[in-house]
């Protein structure tokens, strides 16, 4: 707005409006009411939920040729037995004596058979360097009584396709017993191997009673210590028990004290394996028969699924290192084809524990993807620890050996995070964290590696999965603080070629940079608007990418002008933008011509805004919050292929197509409007835009009839506009706004009446049209409360009344009124509200003090001076 340009005047300055903040210091305030431009706010892109879990969504830019499959098959033939058998480090030799094989009659109980040794105790010693460890240990005296260690015992598989032969020893006082024989699923008792002669039933009872008597009491006396031990149990052979070397024809025959410690660790060992077999024939072995029983309901299937985790758990044989993990493997892998998914969900929990490697750790996590897949098992997964196994393969294996497996692990996850218990969940067990750093890890795997481009199916799961996350302001607060910034812009970078992770991670972007301490981090990365200009560069006609860039772009250049200078300084920003403002009006005109050339039809109206539309509001809403910084302001006004899209828009968009649409661009030029430049876009079409304004000042939209009334405001410091306001009238519309209930109206009314005003011969327009009692009401009704209105409404009065010959005469009527009026606003301890909270106090007082005083000041003494009398006033507080 113009103040008045007589001989009294103030430097002339743009008409503004704004609203005043609360709750903020004195200093924001000031700095913000100094600020004659307005940013722009938009909604943030909407993103339909899938409605089927998927490893891609429908909208991926992978061919199904070239992405790995949602669905698939999968059976116990899916997972190899071989893997599952843990190595031997020691080749066996064959054994001399040969094994014969003795079918059990049906009901005899075979679960454990002891062989003979062989005759000479220095043929067992040639069997291997592992078997000769444990014949010293029989040369220690007898530790056993006469009792024979469980079958079994300290067994040794053998790598290879063929079922592992089993080798055990035992002794009795000074025998050895050997044996070898092969292993088959325990419930299949109709073949075993054994050596000639057999130990009866009841010997076999017998030993078990004992063992197992002495291994309930270690359980009942203490809990499994770490190794493998039952804490409170007793080291059952003691150092003066271990014979000096020599003293038996079993112990080498070599001194030092090097071999008394390996005895130890020997003793100590087989203690434990002993422990283990008693552990596996009392705890493990009976559950494994349940789950053999296929003709058991899936109930209790589960729960011996149950019992089994726990055992194990309670034995500490999970994990690799476990001997009869084959066994246990072989069983568990036969479950996964019952088609039962609580069943297959507390399979996979248990083999993913026994740390199953390469293919198995694919079928597992298959299973457990296609479990996470179906919404209806995730009431089922909330109460188990699947999450927990799964987070912790992520954590741990190899990236290029393990590259398919962890992609559908990561896929289970995403399925996860799409339930909202299950993703607080996640945040609590430091899912954030993780997933950052196996971010990272990816990101150190550079193009030229074979991996690169596999991984990218991964990266997109990961990426989907932090998007997700990133509801949560738990989740947030980790993402700021772990660096996702930075990771997030090397992916990007990395995988500019690769549309599906471009999307998710300018999803994730989209999502936290509306909130104001994320965009400060984003706008911390300089690279980050180089690379959002490549991608709307290489994307241009990719909707859903571009919309979610400058919906990040509009957020980061709300801010500050730091971030606008920025953006504004990369090579080619503008040009850019002008370019996805062609393509995209383009697009919205052929949408049009269509919908009007079907109008005939009886078509519905589009719902709006369209897409193409929300592009362009987006868009429009960049170009405003980037003309906020002076210089760039002053550059994109004498941009005037700008500003010929932003008139385009209001030629053919009414407010009633699309009201954002069109606000946004009368906002813009607003904006613009006020930089007085050389070669001005906006001062060159002036009177175009003018036209297109009065059709926006006509509709029955207020704000579309607000923000045409705030461009005129600053476009009628020009002759032109204020001839073509006369002309057209407009200037009765702007009086009969100011009887608007709306601060912000008034306002913007009066702004243009100010500019009128200064023009001599166009004063007489306010008292034709009732204005001057319109603004005293304005004056009353506002004033205390909007210094900034009630010093627009001196200044318009004080224009009004320069060649005053008379009060009466120039203020009519309201001539008494406006003298109270000014009387009572001029008195400090009626005007200011002390009540208020200090900030706002301040903010009212300074302006006041420097903005209202001076001004209502003068117009008093010069009513004053021009009236014949002055009334008895009575003053009531505001």
């Amino acid at each position: 707005m113009h103040a008045s340009k007589n001989k009294n005047t103030e430097k002339a300055e743009p008409f503004y409006r704004l609203s005043v903040p609360k709750q903020k210091t004195s200093s924001e305030i000031i700095n913000e009411a100094r600020n004659v431009l307005r940013t722009l706010r938009t909604r943030r892109p909407f993103t339909p939920t899938e409605d089927q879990r998927k490893l891609f969504g429908s909208g991926s830019s992978r061919t199904p040729q070239n992405r790995p499959p949602s669905v698939f098959s999968l059976h116990a033939s899916s997972f190899d037995l071989a893997e599952s058998r843990p190595v031997s480090g020691v080749r066996l030799s064959p054994l001399d004596h040969k094994p014969i094989l003795v079918t059990f009659a049906k009901g005899e109980d075979s679960s454990i058979c002891l062989p003979k040794p062989p005759a000479n105790a220095a043929e067992v010693r040639k069997v291997s360097s592992v078997r000769a460890r444990l014949f010293r240990r029989t040369s220690q005296g007898n530790f056993l009584s006469a009792e024979m260690v469980p079958p079994d015992q300290n067994e040794e598989k053998l790598d290879s396709e063929e079922p592992a032969m089993m080798n055990n020893l035992c002794r009795s006082n000074n025998n050895c017993l050997a044996e070898q024989r092969s292993y088959t699923p325990f419930n299949d008792e109709s073949r075993k191997l054994i050596c000639n002669e057999v130990i009866s039933r009841s010997e076999r009872e017998d030993f078990l009673k004992e063992k197992v008597g002495k291994f309930l009491f270690q359980v009942r006396e203490g809990s499994v210590n770490t190794d493998g031990r039952f804490a409170g149990e007793e080291q059952q052979f003691p150092c003066d028990q271990i014979k000096k070397p020599g003293t038996s024809s079993s112990w080498p025959r070599s001194t030092g004290w090097k071999r008394r410690v390996t005895g130890l660790e020997d003793e100590r060992r087989i203690n434990e394996s002993e422990q283990e077999e008693i552990f596996w024939h009392v705890k493990i072995l009976p559950i494994l028969h349940e789950l053999e029983k296929v003709e058991d309901n899936i109930e209790n299937l589960c729960l011996a699924c149950i019992k089994l985790y726990q055992a194990l758990n309670e034995g500490n044989m999970l994990g690799k290192r476990f001997k009869r993990r084959s066994v246990l493997l072989k069983t568990l892998y036969k479950l996964v084809d019952i088609d039962s998914d609580p069943l297959c969900l507390k399979v996979a929990k248990i083999i993913l524990a026994m740390k199953v490697d390469e293919k198995n750790l694919l079928s597992v996590c298959k299973l457990a993807f296609k479990i996470c897949r179906n919404k209806k098992n995730d009431y089922i997964i909330q109460n188990d620890r699947l999450l927990d196994c799964l987070l912790e393969v992520l954590r741990t294996e190899d990236l290029q050996k393990n590259n398919e497996a962890l992609l559908y692990c990561m896929g289970a996850v995403k399925f996860m995070s799409g339930n909202a218990v299950l993703l607080n969940e996640m945040v609590i067990k430091g899912a954030v964290e993780m997933l950052l750093q196996l971010m990272k890890r990816i990101n150190n795997i550079k193009e030229n590696d074979t991996y690169f481009s596999k991984l990218g199916h991964l990266v997109v799961q990961l990426t989907a999965t932090l998007r997700n996350l990133a509801d949560l302001p738990p989740a947030r607060r980790q993402l700021i603080c772990g660096g996702a910034v930075s990771e997030l812009c090397v992916a990007l970078e990395q995988r500019m070629n690769d549309k599906d992770v471009c999307t998710y991670i300018v999803r994730i972007f989209s999502k936290l940079s509306s909130y104001d301490d994320f965009c400060a981090a984003l706008a911390d990365c300089s690279r980050c608007y180089i690379l959002f200009l490549a991608l709307l560069n290489k994307h241009q006609k990719q909707q859903d990418l571009v919309i979610r860039i400058i919906f990040i772009l509009g957020n980061l250049t709300e801010k500050t002008n730091q971030a606008r200078e920025q953006f504004f300084k990369e090579k080619g920003s503008v040009n850019t933008l002008i370019s996805l403002f062609q393509t995209y009006h383009e697009l919205d005109l052929n949408a049009q011509k269509w919908y009007h050339e079907r109008e005939g039809e009886e078509k519905t109206h589009p719902k709006h805004p369209s897409e193409t539309e929300d592009v362009l509001i987006k868009l429009i809403r960049v170009l405003a919050n980037l003309s906020i910084h002076p210089s760039v302001g002053a550059a994109l006004a004498a941009a005037h292929r700008v500003v010929e899209l932003l008139v385009t828009v209001l030629e053919y968009k009414s407010v009633d197509d699309c009201e954002e649409l069109v606000i946004n661009a009368a906002t813009t030029i607003n904006n613009l409007s006020y930089y007085k430049v050389k070669s001005s876009a906006v001062q060159d079409r002036k009177l175009h835009i003018a036209e297109m304004l009065l059709k926006l000042l006509m509709s029955n939209n207020m704000d579309g009839v607000v923000e045409a009334v705030r461009v005129f405001g600053n476009l009628s410091q020009y002759h032109e506009i204020c001839d073509f306001i006369m002309q057209k009238k407009i200037y009765k519309f702007m009086i009969a706004l100011l009887d608007a209930k709306s601060q912000d109206v008034c306002f913007s009314a009066c702004g243009v009446l100010l500019n009128l005003t200064v023009d001599e011969n166009k004063r007489a327009l306010l008292m034709e049209e009732g204005g001057i009692g319109k603004l005293v009401d304005c004056l009353r009704d506002f004033g205390p409360s909007d210094w900034d209105l009630a010093c627009l409404i001196c200044k318009t009065l004080w224009n009004y009344s320069e060649n005053i010959t008379s009060a009466a005469s120039c203020f009519g009527e309201d001539t008494d009124v406006l003298l109270v009026l000014l009387t009572s606003l001029l008195d400090e301890e009626l005007a200011l509200d002390y009540s208020l909270d200090r900030d706002l106090r301040d903010y009212h007082r300074l302006y006041w003090e420097r903005e209202f005083k001076p001004v209502a000041e003068k117009l008093l003494d010069r009513i004053q001076s021009h009236h014949s009398f002055l009334p008895t006033v009575t003053i009531t507080p505001f």
